[in-house]
């Protein structure tokens, strides 16, 4: 399960599915079935734009929540990127920071950790270990990502590494300063402070350990009472410690049934729904509604790939001849509406 950053959805894994709840009236708006076993992972980018999915189907998918909010009930959407590079079961996911331009972490049985780029879903980095990854995360900076394996170990891989290769192998006995070696079974979670200098680590070994990122030391060690599934580090709210700081409305009971095909005996089924910008048109453009325009003009944003300029020299200079050329035109017509102007207003009255 993971919630939106802006707090306004809720996403479960459940078996093969994927339930997409709006947290405030508790409606169930997609179910989502393009996995084909058991789900094990979601998170969504930073923004709440887009959110991904990992399963034991070896995918990873990537999708996108204005188009999943806008389809029809009966209809499932197409994920916008498809990841299928990793040859067994995934097992973690992770989403760094620039919302539909940033990049995404997966980590596989396969014992493999990738690196892909979510505008325009391509592999950016692979990296083999000798063990399945069973964790993966980013720092903020994200000059590296921490990998947790199957054996208790802890990987720190450098993004910033020179020179740049897209398959690499980490090798162990070559990049022994860049591993924490504490936990005695998987690690099953990782997370890392705002500042970059802190590791927060789960393991089956039912502890957590809380690490120095520089070296690589554990600073402490919180003992569990059986097998630790999940831990981050989060911003503590400002009211955390203030007694009347707690929540005024309760939320709703989440709804079993997908919004709309509710039996009608069941309270609280009866409102409205607005859905924006589904009907309303845009000015010249039939059929098309602000929130795929507004997809449109994403796409747009997403194709010129800021991140990822290698191999788009060629097309970066088709796209600035072409802009060029649009100038030189608007330029011309600017000039013949001036020069007609020119001629009615200074011609000599009868």
């Amino acid at each position: 399960m993971t919630a939106s950053p802006n707090g306004l959805y809720i996403l479960a894994g459940v078996a093969e599915s994927i339930y997409l709840w709006e947290v405030s009236n508790g409606n169930l708006l997609a179910i989502l079935n393009r996995h084909y076993q058991d789900l094990t992972c979601l998170c969504f980018t930073d923004d709440s734009s887009h959110f991904l999915s990992g399963a034991k189907d070896c995918l990873a998918l990537v999708w996108n929540l204005y188009n999943v909010l806008q389809a029809e009930p009966s209809q499932i959407p197409d994920p916008r990127h498809v990841w299928s590079r990793h040859s067994l079961p995934i097992t973690d996911l992770c989403c760094g920071f620039g919302g539909p331009l940033a990049r995404a972490a997966t980590a596989s049985l396969d014992q493999t950790a990738k690196l892909w780029e979510i505008s325009s879903g391509e592999l950016l980095l692979s990296v083999l270990f000798d063990v399945g990854i069973m964790a993966v995360t980013l720092d903020l900076s994200e000059y590296h990502m921490f990998c947790g394996g199957m054996d208790g170990s802890i990987f720190q891989v450098d993004l910033c590494a020179w020179p740049v290769q897209r398959d690499r192998t980490f090798q162990t006995e070559r990049e022994n300063g860049k591993i924490f070696k504490g936990h005695r079974n998987q690690v099953t979670c990782l997370s890392v402070s705002t500042d970059g200098s802190l590791l927060l680590s789960g393991s089956h070994d039912e502890t957590v350990r809380l690490w120095d990122i520089q070296s690589k030391q554990c600073l402490k060690t919180m003992n569990h009472k059986g097998p630790v599934t999940n831990a981050f580090i989060v911003l503590a709210p400002a009211n955390m410690f203030n007694p009347d700081g707690k929540p005024s409305v309760p939320l709703p009971k989440f709804s079993r049934h997908l919004h709309g095909t509710e039996s009608s005996d069941e309270p609280g089924t009866e409102g409205v729904t607005l859905r924006l910008g589904l009907h309303q048109q845009v000015l010249g453009e039939p059929g098309q509604s602000y929130l795929e325009k507004a997809e449109r003009m994403y796409s747009q944003m997403h194709s010129t790939r800021e991140k990822n300029l290698v191999g788009d020299q060629e097309h970066l200079t088709i796209q600035v001849s072409e802009l060029e050329e649009e100038v030189s035109n608007l330029r011309k017509i600017n000039k013949d509406l001036f020069d007609f102007s020119t001629r009615i207003i200074t011609k000599p009255a009868k």
